[in-house]
């Protein structure tokens, strides 16, 4: 396993989920020159350090002891991460305080160590909610590897913060210290909102919600699909999003009982204002999870599911396979696993080898929907 070696700590690090004889590592070389950063520039015990989008746990792990560590990020997989990081390196988990990025820290901070993520829209939620949450000398200083750093992450942490200066590369990694100033109260443009005719919906988008400014058009070709059931069958919409693949179900089959879960602590909030807009107080349970993991065997008869293909900068369809085995494992005997996936991806062939039967749907030029029935 792959040691990060700082001035603070020698660790041993794992992503979250784990793969056998996995190919990646938890940390960069952005995580290590922020670390270093940070030691040349001294830190006390006392010091109040807010880390942003610290995927699998590398900062906080890494300064967990030397100072007072809140952590925030959009990802519960980033979060399981952390407390397997600190659990198996012997940290005493109660050093690091965990913060969804749905709601604001409360400062005021002394350190801001921001690992700029692949969706600037976050980025810009975090900035504006750093606003009033600053100590007097407060630094703010962005990490990233260089070939994900766009020059819009610094335009950015300049419009919220203040003058930016960009430092030399090290080991193809890069940092922007910003020099916070004096700035009006800004006002968020998120969430988003647009419309759909059919079904009727108006739904509510947060900063970090995948194709956040209209129907993604995987599920533009799935929604005419859907399947609908009069009973009281038991229902998962897997990597929900806002919320839309369940509320249409939902909506045409009245009894059934549905679970929306995703791994983004914004698509759950957003999934939870777009249920009560459209379905009122019909009982429904909305999670943030590590897919279908926590859900009992042979508890649901339907899994609706539009798969990722990227988890950050990382793409591949580990993630979706990962989904498809959660799936087969949650269902009952003869439950169907319906999802839709572009057509290159070979989502057919995957499901043959896990499901008794798979059915085609519907296709278009890009998409197919696909039924896999255990």
């Amino acid at each position: 396993m792959p040691t990060l070696e700082t001035p603070f700590a020698s660790l041993e690090l794992q992503r979250q989920p784990h793969q056998a004889n996995e190919p990646l590592q938890a940390f960069d070389a952005a995580d290590e020159y922020l670390l270093h950063h940070l030691h040349e520039h001294g830190i006390a015990p006392s010091s109040r350090v807010l880390l942003l989008n610290d995927s699998f746990g590398a900062l906080a792990c890494s300064l967990a002891g030397h100072c007072q560590v809140t952590s925030s990020g959009d990802s519960h997989l980033g979060f399981l991460a952390l407390q397997k990081n600190l659990a198996s390196n012997g940290l005493n988990g109660d050093t690091v305080t965990f913060l969804p990025s749905c709601e604001t820290p409360q400062g005021p901070f002394d350190w801001i160590l921001i690992r700029v993520p692949k969706t600037l829209a976050l980025l810009e939620e975090q900035l504006i909610r750093l606003h009033g949450q600053l100590a007097p000398n407060a630094r703010v200083v962005a990490g990233a590897m260089i070939k994900h750093l766009p020059r819009a992450a610094g335009d950015l942490l300049e419009q919220y913060i203040g003058p930016v200066q960009a430092s030399l590369a090290v080991k193809k990694a890069r940092l922007l210290s910003a020099i916070p100033e004096a700035k009006a109260a800004p006002s968020s443009p998120y969430p988003t909102r647009y419309r759909l005719d059919k079904p009727a919906l108006e739904l509510v988008n947060h900063a970090n919600v995948f194709c956040r400014d209209g129907l993604d058009i995987g599920t533009r070709a799935f929604l005419p699909h859907l399947p609908r059931h009069l009973g009281r069958v038991r229902v998962a919409d897997l990597g929900c999003g806002n919320g839309v693949l369940g509320i249409a179900y939902a909506l045409g089959s009245p009894q059934a009982e549905l679970t929306l879960v995703d791994e983004s602590y914004m698509a759950v909030q957003s999934a939870q204002e777009n249920w009560r807009a459209a379905l009122g107080d019909r009982p429904v349970t909305i999670r943030a999870g590590d897919g279908l993991a926590e859900q009992p065997a042979d508890s649901l008869d339907l899994v609706l599911c539009n798969p990722p293909f990227h988890q950050q900068q990382v793409v591949g369809d580990f993630l979706a396979w990962r989904m498809f085995q959660q799936a087969r494992a949650a269902l009952v005997t003869g439950g169907e696993l319906w999802i839709v996936g572009n057509r290159h991806l070979g989502y057919h062939a995957k499901l043959k080898r896990l499901f008794r039967g798979v059915e085609q749907v519907a296709a278009n030029p890009k998409f197919v929907v696909l039924k896999a029935t255990k």
